[in-house]
């Protein structure tokens, strides 16, 4: 992605265009957001352990959390087109970290819902603010790249959240784990003092009804928008919430028997094939097109989920080495195509109705993919956590076929 010229004269480089400012910020605050929230995937073992939770419940907190995440960006997406993206922002990334430092305090089943439904709320909201800010600072033909590099922060966010699992869980336990989160708090000082807001949002003319979301010419893409994105996090979700598990649980409970820190490990990797999926796809996205882009990763993510969670039956005594070597791919496609949404959902609405049409149609679907964690938790306690897995696979394919009643948005400048 080729460099921009300087905000004013005299200032060097990317560190004073308003442009990069902005994306740093909100990569920033997306890598935090990514790891407050996985600090509970990684602490599933521990919690079951520790409050005697069955899978189903422990992904029944998951869904709680997605549910609050769904409204959360959807109410950030209409503050954000009030009072602007920057205060948005920074108000979403105050809650999500606060939160997460409570659920250190968590005594029972019912505070952990009630920290982790704080936690939804402040991570649906940072992606709804965070984008719309991308999305208007950057122009049309390096958007996509510019939501890439967003969106890589969600898989170096994984990575942190993993490191710190390995090193905190067996040595201080979950609580203390959990109290590190508090700590992106300290990102909403440099955000109040160096991001501006976008000059788009500035110059935006009178407040539209929120109503115009549903009614043409807008209507149908709001309706199709918030279809894909349903049917794309019910897939992820339900894949990724249980995949630190599934590496680490014992054979004989449908897992892969690898253990916590091995576990971990192949994690890491996954998230490193995520970072180049996030990246990989924004360049794509922009030279090819948003829709023959998606369709290909859905298509590849729907083949590798069985696959990957069968290994153990397969593979046998090699299933460590296969599932390390798959790990990559089942990052790069399952989880690259996010840097779609950020591009595309924008390029969908106008700036009046950009962050409350952005905000709904990727955030209401989440409401809907509580049910995913907890179906796929249900069906492990029966059949193991590898066979659940490829449940998720019939989301990605509904996913590729949504995706032909969107129109095709690449180089389209917003208005």
């Amino acid at each position: 992605m080729p460099i921009a010229p300087a905000a004013a004269p005299g200032k060097i480089g990317f560190l004073h265009d308003p442009k990069w400012i902005a994306l740093a910020a909100a990569t920033l605050g997306y890598l935090l957001d990514a790891c407050d929230v996985l600090l509970y995937v990684f602490s599933i073992q521990s919690l079951k352990e520790e409050f005697a939770l069955s899978n189903a419940q422990a992904g029944l907190i998951s869904g709680f959390t997605l549910v609050a995440s769904s409204f959360g960006g959807v109410a950030a997406g209409l503050l954000a087109d009030r009072i602007g993206r920057r205060k948005t922002l920074i108000y979403t990334i105050l809650l999500f970290s606060l939160a997460s430092g409570g659920t250190a305090s968590a005594t029972s089943l019912s505070t952990l819902l009630f920290w982790r439904t704080l936690v939804g709320l402040g991570m649906g909201g940072e992606w709804s603010a965070g984008a719309v800010l991308v999305a208007e600072s950057w122009p049309a033909q390096h958007r996509a790249k510019a939501m890439g590099v967003m969106q890589s922060g969600w898989a170096l966010g994984y990575m942190l959240a993993a490191a710190l699992a390995a090193v905190v869980l067996p040595r201080w336990g979950w609580r203390t784990l959990f109290l590190v989160g508090v700590l992106p708090a300290l990102l909403t000082v440099g955000i109040r003092r160096k991001v501006t807001e976008p000059a788009i949002w500035i110059a935006r003319k009178r407040a539209v009804p929120l109503i115009s979301l549903f009614r043409p010419p807008l209507g149908r893409l709001t309706l199709a928008a918030t279809a894909l994105t349903t049917a794309v996090l019910l897939g992820y979700w339900g894949l990724f919430t249980w995949l630190p598990s599934f590496l680490s649980a014992p054979r004989e409970q449908g897992g892969a028997g690898l253990g916590l820190v091995a576990g971990s490990g192949w994690m890491f990797a996954m998230q490193i094939g995520a970072l180049a999926g996030y990246l990989s796809f924004g360049f794509l996205a922009d030279r090819y097109g948003r829709r023959p882009v998606f369709i290909g990763f859905m298509l590849a993510i729907a083949a590798l989920t069985p696959v990957y969670g069968g290994a153990p039956s397969w593979a046998g005594s090699s299933a460590g080495a296969v599932l390390l070597l798959l790990a990559p791919l089942i990052g790069f496609f399952g989880s690259g195509y996010f840097s779609l949404f950020g591009a595309m959902l924008a390029e969908l609405f106008p700036t009046s109705l950009r962050g409350a049409g952005m905000g709904f149609s990727y955030n209401f679907g989440r409401a809907l993919c509580a049910g995913a964690p907890w179906a796929v938790g249900a069906l492990a306690d029966s059949q193991g956590l590898g066979r659940a897995l490829a449940l998720n696979s019939a989301f990605f394919l509904l996913a590729a076929a949504l995706m032909l009643a969107l129109p095709e948005t690449r180089r389209v400048e917003l208005e």
